[in-house]
């Protein structure tokens, strides 16, 4: 039953798809919904308290506006998790986060990556909880989504102006993500899941010994991090732990939750461009590269532990170190695979229990980082990648590159290498700075290939703004914070600003007519060229890496 279990999501997930699509672009072009005689007054106090003046923006005005409000509220709550012992909602008596433990948090809600260096449930106060992580988990989903709005206006628009920062972040929070939230976490309550501010509660077990048992508003959190794509616990099991994931249904629903927006935005590109063709074959490029990912980890973690096999313990269920017996092997392998899709990040098994090439498969999603995304950034990297292969495509032909009727010239292609080599770069040079100096190898648990592996993994994650990890790596020092952070940080806003200014180039450009010698875009020809230049791309920059860590460690393994 594993096969029809996961094509049953998947199937429901395109179900979702096109109805999504037609209403986030409604909501991206300012077009009525049955919701506005209600949310338009939501709104309208929102920009009068806020003094939101609903002007349009330009690229480098939008660019401003996100970074100013992103960095006002990274500072908010870092000063929570800092004074959190003296605020309310304490009742667990959670003392103050550490300085850099505090910088590696803010830094990682804000930029949508939710990389967690703590265990939620010891590490924060409710109103830590609610007040910083809830918050930021809305905030940066808003923020990439707003980002990806902008990008589509400049692809399909002819001025320079990307739409209003300011109004975007407010329409889609109180359009989609609270309205999708609220539905989310009232089924999560339904199925086990608690919503409460009472303190743990500390019960006597069947041995006769005394065990807290953590609660909290935990269902308001786990809607969001899934719809968000955000990835971040409450409980440091994250998904794996029966309070957040509790049964079949809501680990259906988590799966949902992560592919419901970041496919839909797709669709709702090809409305606003007025060619649903050209985006149909954007997302099969995208589904393509998820079905070469999907059965690689599946097979993997199928194939068990042969060390295990040899010391005598049955594998005929697969690789079950570090599952969730609930789940299996075939819900573990599709949550792994969605969830570094999606750069979500939650996770419903140990990733480091993972067998070599299930990690490898992991590990690609997040180093390629365009199969659907998290919210917008996917889309958007997608995008940098389609303009890419016309240019290339252009060259080996002798004719200038079109994409979507507009020139690709020096100038975006110049901008578009700076978006694909700031994630590579992020990543190993980090990685051989960790591998370099004595506080990056103390974090290192496993001293063979697999301890590569970490490291690698880590600064992927993170670059990548995902936030899983192989939690064997002690990552929660000075070091391994204010690093993450920086890489985070890296990660998030170099590539947004500087494809925004791509499309902001490119909007304002003539439309060049349709010739017969134009390339084709909207074709299976262009679909399957894309592949490859995504694989080539992520091959030629990580292959070095990824040979040394997890290939290593599965020849070991198997020989």
């Amino acid at each position: 039953m594993d096969w029809p279990q996961i094509l049953a999501t998947l199937g429901i997930a395109m179900l979702l798809v096109i109805p999504t699509g037609k209403y986030i672009c409604r909501v991206i072009n300012g077009s009525k919904t049955c919701f506005d005689p209600v949310l338009d007054r939501i709104d309208g106090f929102i920009y009068k308290v806020s003094g939101i003046k609903q002007a349009e923006m330009d690229w480098k005005q939008y660019v401003i506006a996100l970074l100013l409000t992103n960095l006002v509220m990274t500072l908010l709550v870092y000063l929570v998790f800092r004074m959190q012992h003296l605020l309310f909602l304490n009742p667990n008596s959670i003392k103050a986060m550490e300085p850099s433990l505090a910088f590696n948090t803010a830094i990682s809600f804000i930029t949508n990556t939710n990389l967690q260096d703590y265990s939620g449930e010891w590490g924060l106060s409710y109103v830590s909880q609610m007040v910083a992580i809830t918050f930021l988990m809305f905030t940066s989903a808003a923020t990439g989504f707003a980002a990806a709005a902008a990008f589509i206006r400049g692809m399909v628009g002819k001025s320079k102006t990307l739409g209003n920062f300011f109004v975007d972040v407010t329409r889609l929070t109180t359009r989609i993500f609270m309205p999708l939230a609220i539905i989310v976490t009232l089924i999560l309550v339904w199925q086990g899941v608690p919503q409460t501010l009472a303190p743990n509660q500390t019960v006597t077990t069947i041995e006769g010994k005394l065990q807290d048992i953590p609660l909290g508003p935990v269902a308001s959190l786990v809607s969001i991090k899934h719809l968000g794509t955000n990835g971040g616990g409450f409980f440091g099991g994250n998904s794996a732990h029966p309070f957040e994931n509790p049964t079949p249904l809501t680990n259906l629903l988590q799966i949902l939750s992560m592919l419901l927006l970041p496919t839909s935005l797709v669709y709702a590109f090809g409305l606003m461009l007025n060619d649903k063709k050209q985006a149909w074959t954007i997302f099969a490029a995208m589904a393509l590269l998820l079905a070469m990912a999907l059965p690689a980890c599946y097979f993997a973690e199928k194939m068990g532990n042969p060390l295990l096999a040899k010391s005598g313990l049955s594998q005929t269920m697969g690789n079950m170190e570090g599952k969730e017996v609930r789940f299996g092997i075939a819900e573990s392998a599709l949550f792994t695979t969605v969830t570094t899709a999606c750069t979500t990040g939650s996770v419903n098994n140990m990733h480091d229990s993972l067998t070599p090439l299930g990690g490898l498969t992991a590990l690609w999603q997040m180093m390629i980082n365009v199969v659907f995304g998290g919210k917008g950034v996917g889309f958007m990297n997608m995008m940098m990648y389609a303009i890419l292969t016309v240019f290339l495509c252009g060259l080996m032909v002798g004719r200038t590159p079109e994409f979507l009727g507009k020139k690709i010239e020096g100038r975006e292609i110049k901008l578009i290498a700076i978006a694909i080599l700031v994630h590579p770069f992020v990543i190993l040079i980090s990685s051989m700075i960790a591998l370099l100096t004595p506080a990056g190898l103390a974090g290192i648990s496993n001293p063979g290939f697999h301890g590569l592996s970490q490291v690698i993994y880590q600064f992927t994650s993170a670059a990548a703004n995902n936030g899983s990890g192989f939690e064997g790596l002690a990552d929660n020092t000075a070091f391994w914070n204010i690093s993450a952070g920086l890489v985070m940080f890296s990660g998030r806003y170099i590539s947004i600003i500087a494809l925004l200014a791509v499309v902001s180039s490119l909007a304002v450009k003539k439309a060049v007519p349709v010739s017969i010698g134009t390339f084709r875009t909207d074709n299976p020809l262009f679909m399957g060229v894309l592949c490859a230049v995504v694989i080539i791309i992520g091959a030629l920059t990580f292959f070095p890496a990824i040979a040394l860590g997890p290939i290593a460690e599965h020849l070991t393994l198997w020989r």
